[in-house]
């Protein structure tokens, strides 16, 4: 594929998590907009802290009789179809928000025009060629902190499935010991959701002025149609949610890994949101490679696992990898849960 990105020039984990790197002051940027959660303090701070509570010498090892399942094709496990049906709504109230990078475009094309080791859209045998335009992009990840049922948190998620972003996120659920604190330390208040560009230094709360800054710096400047009407957004984002109502807002105790998950998803999967909420509830970071259509992604995963399909997980604590969405969750379930 023209342009298409490399392994080695996609953004990757460092073996050190990140919560070990160097304490550095990051600019602290306050919105004028309403909270979009409980706030504990007016002002701001720089303070880059490690939780105190985390527990890095912690080992791993994989579930008994672990074996990663083989990957069905818009297959739904009969145990699993009310949650990804609950999940599915927010395709209705959100027109699909989420599902394509910035600058989509599709085009039918022959078999003949699509070589081998490419990846295409295959439906019915006839070959979809899919391009997007993508701005600037980020050396290293943007990291956020928020949890999976705040629709204020979905607004930001959707704008990084748009704008193609990786983002490390930090779960935040309710009662999480971590990194619900830590925001207080650094920003000075628990409200989310909270960005930190390492790029730039910038740190700030807000939905609707992240979605500015990302759009100004690594898009075209312009905010989409659903993420730009005010209320009635945000109105929209909690009906999204309502198929699935408190899942991913509730911190379960959980061992911490030494290194953030990998998840290649985006924001429009209702699959991919079935193990958001796992991920969240237990409070494991996790670095999001947002793969919507058109994301020139896609073809990396394609060539790194021989198939596209999303969820997929790579776990560097004890080096899983693997597709299916209820599988996964069982997974993390077994490996991460106390």
């Amino acid at each position: 594929m023209a342009g298409a990105l490399s392994l080695a020039q996609a953004p990757v984990l460092k073996a050190v998590p990140a919560w070990r790197k160097p304490l550095k002051a990051v600019v602290s940027v306050r919105a004028s907009s309403n909270p979009s959660s409980e706030a504990a303090s007016s002002s701001t701070k720089t303070t880059r802290e490690a939780p105190k509570s985390l527990d890095l010498s912690e080992t791993f090892s994989l579930p008994p009789n672990f074996k990663p399942p083989e990957p069905k094709r818009f297959g739904v496990r009969p145990d699993k179809i009310l949650d990804v049906l609950g999940a599915s709504l927010s395709l209705i109230f959100r027109l699909g928000t989420g599902v394509f990078v910035s600058g989509y475009s599709a085009s039918f094309a022959s078999g003949s025009e699509i070589p081998p080791g490419q990846y295409a859209l295959d439906i019915a045998g006839i070959k979809v060629k899919e391009a997007s335009k993508v701005g600037p992009r980020p050396e290293k990840p943007i990291e956020i902190y928020e949890f999976e049922s705040c629709p204020f948190c979905r607004k930001v998620r959707e704008i990084v499935a748009v704008l193609d972003l990786d983002v490390l996120f930090y779960p935040c659920p309710r009662n999480g010991p971590n990194f619900r604190p830590w925001v207080g330390k650094m920003g000075g208040k628990q409200q989310f959701p909270y960005m930190v560009d390492p790029n730039t230094g910038v740190a700030m709360y807000e939905s609707d002025e992240i979605i500015k800054y990302l759009v100004t710096k690594y898009g075209d400047g312009s905010v989409p149609f659903m993420l730009s009407l005010g209320l009635l957004t945000t109105l929209t984002e909690g009906f999204a949610m309502i198929g699935r109502m408190g899942k991913g807002s509730s911190y379960r105790p959980s061992k911490m890994p030494p290194k953030p998950l990998e998840v290649w998803a985006y924001e429009g999967s209702p699959f991919c949101k079935l193990v958001r909420e796992a991920l969240v509830e237990l409070e494991l970071p996790h670095l999001v490679r947002n793969c919507a259509r058109g994301s020139l992604k896609r073809q990396i995963l394609y060539e790194k696992a021989g198939h596209f399909q999303v969820p997929y997980l790579v776990d560097p604590n004890t080096g899983v990898e693997m597709f299916e969405s209820a599988e996964i969750v069982e997974y993390l379930q077994a490996t991460y849960a106390l």
